[in-house]
């Protein structure tokens, strides 16, 4: 089967990069359809002071593991890499329908070649002759190990999000007290007030338009791996039972989204459209 070796390519998270985009797109019109010009929140100091004292605050209450973690997923957030449900199906039903014909040690060279661990790894315990129970439990303790690591990698960024706008507050009380120290020039006083506000700006706008949306989109991203490998463990234990794949589909068909599964069915359509058609038998012959 020569989907098995595929690897899954990542693909633009249209709602991520287009969310993003808009948010801080609108909130820039809107400061210069009020007037004022990007140049006004842009401050080096301001910066400083809350990015670091937030990354501070976060390396102090997270373990650096899944401080690491959640660097390495940044780029889970505007891509997303995981195979589509359907067509992890698909293959899943091309092995019961292999097994059922030449039996389940036919797959030790597909499954040494699938791509992702988790699938390869489930399908290796079938052939070896495992049995349900042992690989239900071996694999379960896997997803959980899993979804632990991704919620802790998540809440990483949700403690960013937390601390990014108390740090502003502490920013803009630090631009304060340089104001009060020019309080005889009244030029400067207008134009500092303003320069101190921005620390607060940007540390209520880092958390609200990028770490907890971030944080969100993780979830997401984990409670779908979570049950893309729900489906092939079942996947794999109803090939060790011998089910028929038509009921192997029917069963895990549910975890399909209804987007997905119209597209899929779109496509079997189409293919099932493609096949030439019969030549009509000539009279006489």
């Amino acid at each position: 089967m020569a989907n098995a070796k595929k690897k899954a390519s990542a693909r633009p998270d249209l709602g991520s990069i287009g969310g993003i985009l808009l948010a801080v797109g609108g909130i820039l019109g809107g400061l210069i359809l009020d007037g004022g010009k990007v140049t006004d929140v842009k401050q080096v100091t301001a910066a400083m002071v809350v990015f670091g004292g937030t990354f501070g605050a976060v390396l102090l209450t997270t373990p650096m593991a899944a401080i690491l973690g959640a660097v390495g997923k940044l780029g889970a957030i505007f891509f997303d890499s995981a195979p589509p449900v359907a067509e992890t199906l698909d293959q899943i039903i091309g092995y019961a329908t292999q097994a059922r014909k030449h039996g389940i040690v036919s797959l030790e060279q597909e499954a040494g070649a699938i791509s992702d661990p988790f699938l390869s790894k489930a399908l290796n315990l079938a052939v070896d002759g495992m049995e349900l129970s042992q690989i239900r439990a071996i694999m379960e303790l896997e997803i959980d190990l899993m979804e632990q690591r991704g919620e802790a990698e998540a809440k990483a960024f949700e403690a960013a999000g937390g601390y990014a706008p108390t740090i502003g507050i502490i920013g803009a009380v630090l631009g304060l007290m340089q104001v009060m120290k020019n309080l005889a020039n009244i030029d400067e006083v207008g134009r500092g007030i303003a320069a101190a506000f921005v620390a607060t700006v940007y540390g209520v706008g880092s958390a609200n338009l990028f770490f907890l949306p971030a944080a969100g989109k993780l979830k997401a991203r984990l409670k779908a791996a979570v049950q893309l490998r729900e489906l092939m463990l079942e996947g794999v234990l109803a090939i060790v039972e011998g089910l028929n794949p038509k009921l192997i589909r029917i069963k895990l068909d549910a975890y399909i989204v209804q987007p997905e599964k119209k597209a899929s069915e779109g496509k079997n359509k189409a293919a099932a459209g493609a096949k030439p058609a019969r030549q009509p038998v000539a009279a006489g012959s």
